[in-house]
């Protein structure tokens, strides 16, 4: 081999030798900058995550939920201490009274609605409904009038015992006033044409219980 072929040969395989170094070199490069980038990168990943709602949740909070319907309990009427009759406590407490009034309230045809009622103080121990009265001559003549079908006119009356009146029971009524009405009492039946007429039998049987137990002898007219 000749000199200058020799040379020619010795620069060639330096020639390879650096490009074998460089490629290493690069190489090596290369995996340091993937290690340092890496963690960057999977940094960002991690921030972005926990800034933004899973998708999940999202998606849930996009629909509204569906109004619940609101349920509506009807109380439940508050039995009054009397209501089915005396108690022995009751009638021990003190002086009871009976009353009656008209109301506002109607019944479902129309006829005005009474209330009959057992007081002791100022405690109410017992409430009814009843009728007086056709609902067209409520505002008739009660005092002077008989047989006009109107209400029972306001006032004190003596209260007679309850008393057997067919199948049912019947209060004398007898006014401690002036006036031409006349064969009034308490009675059941509906409507009423000038009496104090209750629907119910257990509400009439219960008053009666009220009249004999508690020695009731008046009822008071309020309106």
């Amino acid at each position: 081999m000749n000199a200058g072929t020799d040379r020619d040969f010795q620069r060639h395989r330096i020639d390879l030798a650096s490009r074998h170094v460089g490629v290493r070199l690069f190489r090596m490069f290369t995996a340091i900058e993937m290690v340092l980038f890496i963690p960057v990168v999977l940094i960002g990943l991690l921030g972005a995550c926990s800034r933004a709602d899973p998708p999940s949740r999202r998606s849930i909070a996009a629909i509204p939920a569906p109004e619940q319907p609101v349920a509506f309990v009807r109380p439940e009427p508050r039995v009054l201490p009397g209501q089915r009759g005396p108690t022995p406590d009751l009638l021990r407490e003190g002086e009871i009274r009976l009353t009656t009034h008209r109301t506002d309230q109607r019944f479902q045809d129309g006829n005005r609605i009474w209330k009959v009622e057992i007081h002791q103080g100022d405690d109410l121990l017992a409430s009814w409904d009843a009728a007086s009265g056709i609902s067209s001559r409520q505002n008739a003549d009660r005092l002077w009038s008989p047989g006009n079908a109107a209400p029972l006119p306001a006032g004190v009356y003596s209260l007679g015992l309850p008393e057997p009146w067919g199948d049912d029971l019947w209060f004398d009524l007898t006014p401690r006033f002036n006036t031409t009405r006349s064969a009034l009492g308490i009675h059941r039946c509906y409507p009423g044409t000038g009496c104090i007429c209750f629907p119910s039998r257990a509400d009439i049987d219960a008053l009666a219980a009220w009249v004999r137990r508690g020695n009731l002898r008046q009822v008071t007219v309020l309106n």
